[in-house]
């Protein structure tokens, strides 16, 4: 449903990257349904792809009993919807995300727990 205003709309946003610590970033594992949603965590935009990958997503998604056997070569990435090849040594930032960002993972072979998603 569409909404129309019947004045002027000015307001200050209240998730601007202002009111948060660090930017957010949204991160889902496609095809991972032990995780029902992007989770959402407040990262330096100067943190490298390498970090990312080594210290973050463990923390967030190693209790998954397929985490461990990621083939991380084969890994598909996306910002939002669109592919991407990373840089490990680049930044995200470098990579064209900010505040509030989507970055998704595909694991090809990995397609929910037990092939639940394949």
């Amino acid at each position: 449903m569409s909404v129309t205003a019947i004045g002027t709309y000015d307001f200050a946003t209240h998730d601007s990257v202002a009111h948060f610590a660090q930017p957010l970033l949204y991160v889902g594992w496609d095809e991972h349904m032990m995780f029902s949603a992007p989770l959402t965590v407040p990262l330096s935009m100067s943190t490298r792809f390498e970090q990312l990958v080594h210290e973050v997503l463990p923390a967030l998604y190693g209790e998954h009993p397929e985490f461990a056997i990621i083939d991380w070569s084969k890994v598909q990435w996306f910002r939002s919807h669109v592919m991407f090849t990373p840089n490990m040594q680049g930044t995200l930032a470098e990579h064209g995300f900010g505040h509030k960002s989507v970055l998704r993972f595909r694991t090809p072979g990995l397609e929910g727990l037990h092939g639940s998603c394949g």
